[in-house]
């Protein structure tokens, strides 16, 4: 079960309990709905607790930033940059047509607020863990957060990350894996010992409660972080 907080954004006076009204405008047979309400309480806690950004500062080289690696379900996220007054609420009428800027992997060229197009599976964490290095280059005090699955964490290229991004410190680096039991050799347990033995901070939460969400999201040390959201699984 949800457990939320009644926030409204200001600006659209869209909350979180508007979201299932907001989905539900993005009709099609290619949602990929599972994984987008996998990602719903995640994505909305990240953008309404956690992230130092907004539309006015999306473009600030100062912001945090978000990657959505599991761009194969987008519908959580488009709705909730809809209720941060990124893009019109129109906007999601048209989704996956032809000519509308949101597709079903989203394109940081059309869709204001996304930083990476994404979609195939594995190129989330390593992208952010360069640009994670970037900023601490430049001493930006910004940080990093992507979003993946945890069946995408099959794919080698994130092994290579999780390796690098604890070898370099990176402190300003935080993946929010969601749990929702749809790996192919899944193992209770396993995804948080990955992480912890290659050196990474690491808390598993429930991945539906809002103040655990917010709390381990806001968390950083000197290592990267590394937050398990179990959330109900894909085929129950």
């Amino acid at each position: 079960m949800t457990t939320a907080t009644a926030r409204t954004d200001t600006r659209t006076g869209f909350g979180f309990d508007d979201l299932p009204a907001l989905l539900s405008r993005m009709t099609g047979d290619e949602k990929h709905s599972n994984a987008a309400t996998s990602t719903l309480d995640v994505v909305w806690v990240l953008y309404d607790r956690v992230l130092r950004v907004s539309p006015d500062t999306a473009q600030d080289p100062h912001r945090d930033r978000f990657y959505l690696s599991k761009g194969h379900g987008p519908m959580a996220y488009y709705a909730t940059l809809v209720a941060h007054d990124y893009f019109p609420v129109e906007w999601l009428d048209s989704w996956g047509s032809f000519n509308s800027p949101l597709g079903h992997h989203p394109d940081r060229t059309l869709v204001p607020g996304v930083e990476i197009s994404s979609g195939s599976l594995g190129h989330g964490l390593p992208m952010a863990v360069g640009s994670a290095v970037g900023l601490r280059a430049q001493a930006l005090d910004a940080r990093v957060v992507v979003l993946v699955g945890d069946a995408e964490l099959d794919e080698g290229s994130n092994h290579e990350a999780m390796e690098v991004a604890a070898a370099l410190g990176l402190g300003n680096l935080t993946v929010v894996v969601v749990d929702n039991a749809s790996t192919s050799y899944r193992v209770p347990g396993r995804i948080a010992a990955r992480f912890a033995t290659e050196g990474w901070d690491v808390t598993s939460v429930d991945g539906r409660d809002h103040e655990q969400l917010a709390a381990a999201l806001s968390r950083r040390t000197d290592r990267p972080t590394a937050v398990v959201a179990a959330v109900e699984e894909k085929f129950s």
